[in-house]
């Protein structure tokens, strides 16, 4: 990756949370046309973001699939914010109001962190509230980016995106796009669909992006998301335009899975021809 499109911010002092790193990454356009600005998109567990993040791991690489779908002008390459999650990032991930219409945790893709799950460790709401009054605007001050809604996206995987849907129904006038790949819907159960069905915003002005494999922890998450889809079309969300909703056979809850796939919810989110 050349050192003139990212640039990482170490070690931020969040108060109330952990400390953590935040990478930035710039496609090349935006280097070329100094006058142009552009969307932005918030990933979650951002230390998988690009390359190989633990030995034997790949990474997502996400810059190398928006810069083939920028030079096949499938899309219009937004600026990445890869924001690293922490120790606690069940407690920063699991939908704190969703959490009130739960019966419990199901957490066994953390299984080693499931004893220390607590009430006071669930910190999601403060988690959105510094991403959106504090990160976001260092954000839009030192980058050239679009601010409004319809160009400010969310991205992440299993738990990673529940916080994905939940900063959006949360804050709909600040993010009005989410991808959520392989959602560990059973964190929360039904207590997420209770939370959508009151806290959803209208269709038309968002776009929500889902999809699942059929192996490991995702072989769960049919039932789920089967229910999801129906609520959305409930309320009015047209399927293709305002939500997608995608099946992958064969397909794990890994890493290696969610990169050969981000293409797909890269091009509903930022394409360049309106679905």
């Amino acid at each position: 990756m050349n050192k003139a499109e990212l640039e990482t911010h170490r070690d931020l002092n969040i108060p109330g949370l952990n400390r953590r790193r935040v990478d930035v990454w710039m496609p090349e356009a935006y280097h070329a046309d100094p006058n142009q600005s552009f969307p932005v998109l918030y990933m979650q567990d951002g230390q998988t973001v690009f390359d190989s993040w633990r030995k034997g791991i790949p990474g997502w690489e996400i810059h190398l699939a928006i810069s083939r779908l920028a030079a096949e002008e499938k899309i219009f390459p937004p600026v990445v914010v890869a924001i690293s999650s922490t120790l606690n990032r069940p407690g920063e991930y699991l939908p704190a109001k969703a959490l009130k219409h739960s019966d419990g945790i199901d957490l066994v893709e953390e299984s080693n962190l499931v004893g220390k799950i607590t009430a006071s460790n669930i910190v999601s709401d403060l988690y959105l509230a510094w991403m959106v009054h504090t990160l976001k605007p260092a954000i839009d001050q030192r980058y050239r980016t679009l601010r409004d809604p319809q160009n400010t996206a969310l991205m992440g995987s299993s738990l990673g995106g529940l916080i994905s849907l939940y900063a959006l129904c949360e804050y709909p006038d600040t993010f009005g796009k989410a991808a959520c790949l392989s959602t560990h819907w059973p964190a929360v159960g039904d207590g997420m669909l209770a939370y959508l069905d009151e806290h959803l915003p209208s269709p038309g002005q968002h776009k929500l992006y889902f999809d699942y494999g059929s192996e490991g922890l995702d072989r769960e998450y049919e039932p789920w998301q089967t229910s999801v889809d129906a609520l959305l079309r409930q309320k009015g969300y047209r399927e293709g335009k305002d939500f997608a909703s995608w099946h992958f056979t064969g397909e794990d809850h890994t890493t290696t899975a969610w990169k050969n796939r981000v293409h797909i919810p890269l091009t509903f989110l930022f394409g360049t021809v309106d679905q």
